[in-house]
């Protein structure tokens, strides 16, 4: 292996992380997307838009993130009833 390719697999985090890095991005981008259409929906895309955007995600990051933690379970449940596992 090259000090390179060291270097980055030391920087990776264990499998076990996984869920919760799954669950911080997908929280993230959903939580981001969802600011920027709710915020343009309500109050209109204005001179304040980006601001307005950035305070709503500070409160809906976090809530996302731990909705997206809580609900993974069923989700995968459901996933595994519908879909044919091999």
């Amino acid at each position: 292996m090259t000090e390179l390719s060291i270097s980055r697999t030391r920087r990776k985090l264990h499998r076990r992380a996984t869920p919760y890095v799954f669950a911080f991005y997908m929280s993230a981008i959903m939580a981001l997307l969802m600011c920027f259409v709710i915020t343009a929906a309500n109050a209109g895309v204005d001179a304040d838009y980006l601001g307005n955007v950035l305070k709503a995600y500070r409160l809906a990051m976090p809530v996302a993130f731990v909705c997206v933690l809580m609900v993974r379970p069923v989700v995968m449940r459901m996933v595994a009833l519908t879909v044919h596992c091999q």
